[in-house]
């Protein structure tokens, strides 16, 4: 038993790395893109002013078009307070839209948290990529996620909900199944020993064709 637990622990210290890893590409892709539109920030000024100059109001209209379509791709939509929130939670964002998934995000952490942020790192990207993949299998104008964040009282809520294809979700011996390959189980094992880990309360539900995942950890 200790050698199945001890080869147990390094697989899912290997997934956390790699996830981790993962998510820090995720991010730097993003502000990556940023950094690109900034740098052409003075050429988009200059074309402009050209057009302006032209008195080419239909064209500035649909250069400006072009820029808000494209900024929009890149735009930092959620700003909770916390860095890594703010991080993850816009990589995921743009990933999923990118996928056309719908997000809905309201998500806010007034205070500083006691949780390190590589848990909380590890908290959310698991469930954002647990979302993602189960809208993957709903047609694009079916695909939603809603992500909802805050404190009560003196705990962190984290609530995520994705529709899901086929209705009602099975579960095998406690556990919600899932058709997704080898390390998925590891997500789920990494989230609830850090929920565990900080005296905190987890809860999946699946009812109406939407699964739920809710997250209770104390700060004090």
């Amino acid at each position: 038993m200790k050698l199945f637990n001890k080869k147990l622990d390094k697989q899912i210290e290997k997934y956390q790395r790699e996830l981790v890893d993962t998510h820090y590409k995720e991010v730097d892709n993003m502000y990556r893109q940023i950094r690109g539109w900034r740098h052409d920030y003075r050429n988009h000024i200059q074309v402009l002013m050209a057009l302006a100059d032209k008195g080419d109001i239909n064209g500035i209209k649909q250069y400006l078009g072009e820029l808000d379509v494209d900024l929009n791709t890149v735009d930092t939509v959620i700003k909770t307070g916390n860095a890594m929130a703010d991080a993850i939670l816009n990589s995921k964002i743009s990933l999923a839209r990118s996928k056309e998934i719908e997000v809905d995000a309201d998500a806010h952490i007034p205070v500083k948290l006691k949780m390190s942020e590589l848990d909380l790192c590890c908290i959310l990207g698991n469930l954002f990529d647990n979302a993602i993949e189960a809208s993957l299998a709903l047609p694009p104008e079916e695909r939603k996620i809603r992500v909802y964040m805050d404190m009560k009282n003196t705990q962190l809520y984290i609530s995520f909900t994705n529709m899901t294809a086929g209705g009602k979700l099975k579960k095998e011996g406690g556990i919600f199944k899932t058709t997704k390959g080898e390390g998925h189980g590891f997500g789920l094992v990494r989230i609830d020993a850090i929920v565990e880990r900080a005296d905190g309360y987890i809860s999946r539900n699946s009812e109406d064709g939407a699964f739920t995942t809710e997250i209770l950890i104390p700060q004090i």
